[in-house]
């Protein structure tokens, strides 16, 4: 077992080994493994005994002193002798054991072993293999890639680990910013107001030369969806200006002081690139006023807001920088955000009026492809309070119905359903309503239709209908002929005929009354209390506005603040006056349909037989008491599941499981609706078929 001096380890490094087994290497210089799997364990004592026997071998290269992991191993062989009875003479045989691990304790170091295993007992050391090496790693090198990544992830992407106080505000180059004023319609006067920072942009000694300065900042305010996003990126590509784009919420951060820093990194960054707009979105997250938090001065939101006032008006000049803010809360902003020197100009985005909402159809109509003749302006007076974003959303919503047509071009037809199914929902003809609650619905929806049509300052009626509609049964709609920025008295009054309109055709025809009044009576009763406590149109209470009526709650100013400020007799006087209002109104419904009660009856077989009358049908009952030119039924476009499978593909077994599905569901869906129709079956007078006046069977504007 000798091995050359070369190859003779120091003994003293032996501490903590193990005997084991090896297949030793098989190539000069190539590492193999050196621990066989499932090895025997040799206690300490058996260790010595094998040793003094002479059973311990070596092979070719003797006992090896090896790296297994994090620890060295001694690595040889168990010699076993056998004596032929024959001969005497004794062979030798290498006896192969699964494995020996041996717990070796300080008295096997040095002179100790070469005791146990001979004088001539040499040593040869073996380096582990890498992959124990790398095993060993592993978990130091997983735990360095998930802190990394989480750093990242903190810190806002690749910019590195530690960069919490960069700014998370997005360059947008003018080369790839193709929005102009051209792409902004329906919000003129806004247009107007900010062409001047555009002209600033484009040639500021214009203004420099007569001593004039640009306004620092401009606030956009108006409600969601109306385009102050739109606009202020439209400012940046009129004037080819770098445009930083950042939301309020981005400003805060899990660290404290994180929020100033960004501020100030975004002002150096525009800095460099002046002239330069920077838009700040929902700016009330990190605007609010100062004072209500919890956390007092010390709060980080207001450590933030103080390095944007100084950013924005302090020491330092930035001229070139304009600092553009939208919210729809303006009325929550700190007032030393406000004041001139940081937004000098507030700029309010009014909802669109008519022709302004035409405009916006149209911008958006060149975006698809639209049949020619379509009437924008019929759709625009149909669509009164809605905000360019719905208006959008109404347009790709006719493109996507027109689609499942199977159209090549987008009609009038189609905008007008977008238009239903934006306001009220999609039709949910697929509800199983059996045929006494489809006539309560059909007699609810005639009484409001008729009050509608005889009360005279009412609107144009546009549409009725008893198809399920989102949360609806039925529903009247009404066609405004303008917009109107004031509401006489007198045609708040019709619309309280109109409400109770479908209560009292129920009272009329049934002798009894539903609960599908419900909104109807909801929606009467806030409006005649408005009537009395803000418009003062009670000739009783006076001109006084009664409650405090000051717009949005902001809960940490107005909590606790606000207060009823009127008597307990005010009070039962303010019932009295809303239940006057409600009770004449509901006396001149049951009047009108009374005298009209053969009108009511024919109006509501038409809808049991028709579904949906358009206004100048129902108009045509109430005159000659028949329809001039009914209408013909209107297939609805095919639901995905029930479009055909294209020729020549593979359906086998597709049908038979389409069928057992759609039977599934349908069954579900009688499921669903025979707790409310069994009701129905035994009393109709309890059975619910509207909700909600305005939106569940009532009218709707």
């Amino acid at each position: 077992m000798s091995l050359p001096d070369r190859d003779k380890p120091l003994l003293n490094e032996l501490s903590g080994y193990r005997v084991v087994e090896s297949p030793y290497r098989t190539e000069e210089g190539k590492n193999v493994s050196l621990i066989p799997e499932g090895a025997q364990k040799l206690s300490v004592p058996e260790f010595n005994r094998l040793a003094l026997e002479g059973r311990i071998a070596g092979g070719k290269d003797g006992i090896i002193l090896a790296e297994d992991g994090n620890q060295n191993v001694l690595v040889g062989q168990i010699v076993t002798r056998i004596w032929p009875a024959a001969t005497g003479d004794a062979s030798v045989d290498k006896q192969r054991f699964e494995r020996v691990e041996v717990p070796f304790t300080l008295e096997f170091q040095g002179d100790r072993v070469k005791q146990l295993l001979g004088p001539d007992t040499k040593f040869k050391r073996e380096s582990g293999s890498w992959g124990g090496i790398l095993l060993n790693l592993l978990p130091i090198v997983l735990i360095l890639v998930i802190l990394f990544f989480m750093f990242r992830a903190q810190s806002g992407g690749a910019r590195g680990a530690m960069s919490f106080g960069k700014s998370r505000a997005r360059l947008i180059s003018p080369d790839k910013n193709k929005v102009t004023f051209k792409d902004v319609a329906g919000i003129s006067e806004a247009k107007e107001e900010v062409w001047e920072l555009v002209e600033f942009l484009r040639n500021p000694e214009k203004f420099r030369d007569l001593g004039a300065t640009i306004p620092r900042g401009v606030l956009m305010v108006g409600a969601p969806g109306t385009g102050k996003t739109l606009l202020a990126r439209a400012i940046a590509g009129e004037s080819n200006a770098s445009f930083y784009s950042i939301s309020g919420s981005d400003f805060v951060e899990m660290f404290v002081g994180v929020g100033a820093s960004r501020v100030r990194d975004m002002f150096e960054q525009a800095k460099r690139t002046a002239p330069s707009l920077i838009f700040i979105d929902e700016i009330d997250a990190v605007g609010r006023q100062r004072g209500y938090g919890m956390g007092g001065g010390n709060d980080e939101r207001e450590q933030t807001l103080n390095a944007l006032l100084v950013e924005m008006d302090g020491f330092e000049n930035n001229s070139n920088v304009i600092v553009i803010a939208a919210t729809n809360r303006a009325d929550i902003l700190d007032p030393a955000l406000l004041r001139p020197g940081r937004f000098d100009r507030q700029v309010v985005v009014n909802l669109p009026d008519v022709r302004g909402r035409e405009q916006i159809l149209q911008v958006h109509a060149r975006k698809v492809k639209m049949a020619p003749g379509v009437s924008f302006e019929r759709i625009a007076r149909g669509t009164s309070g809605f905000s360019g974003a719905q208006l959008a959303n109404l347009v790709n919503e006719a493109a996507l119905l027109a689609a499942r047509k199977g159209l090549k071009e987008i009609t009038e037809a189609e905008l007008e359903e977008a238009r239903d199914k934006v306001s009220w929902g999609r039709e949910r003809r697929s509800l199983a309503i059996n045929e006494r609650g489809r006539r309560i619905t059909a007699v609810h929806e005639a009484g409001h239709a008729i009050c509608l049509l005889k009360t005279p300052h009412s609107e144009p009626l546009h549409r009725v209908t008893i198809v399920p509609r989102g949360g609806a049964l039925g529903m009247t709609m009404w066609l405004p002929s303008d917009d109107k920025m004031h509401q006489l008295r007198s045609e708040m009054l019709d619309q309280l005929v109109v409400a109770m309109g479908g209560r009292c055709a129920e009272q009329i025809v049934f002798g009894d009354v539903t609960s599908g009044a419900t909104g109807d009576i909801k929606s009467a009763t806030n409006l005649a209390r408005r009537m009395v406590c803000e418009f003062g149109m009670s000739e009783k209470l006076g001109l006084i506005e009664y409650g405090e009526h000051q717009g949005e709650v902001y809960i940490a100013r107005d909590l606790g603040t606000r207060s009823r400020n009127y008597s307990e007799s005010t009070a039962e006087l303010i019932d009295s006056e809303v239940r006057f209002l409600v009770d004449s109104a509901y006396e001149r419904a049951m009047a009108i349909l009374t005298e009209n009660r053969d009108k009511l009856d024919i109006l509501t077989e038409a809808l049991m037989e028709f579904e949906t009358l358009e206004g100048s049908q129902v108009m045509d009952i109430l005159e000659y008491g028949e329809m001039k030119n009914p209408p013909s039924r209107v297939t609805p476009p095919p639901m995905p599941s029930e479009v055909e499978e294209q020729p020549g593909k593979d359906d086998s077994g597709h049908t038979e499981k389409k069928e057992a599905e759609e039977t599934r569901a349908d069954g579900a869906e009688e499921r669903k609706m025979e707790g409310e129709l069994e009701q129905a079956e035994r009393d109709p007078f309890s059975y619910n078929p509207v909700d909600e006046f305005g939106k569940d069977g009532g009218e709707k504007k």
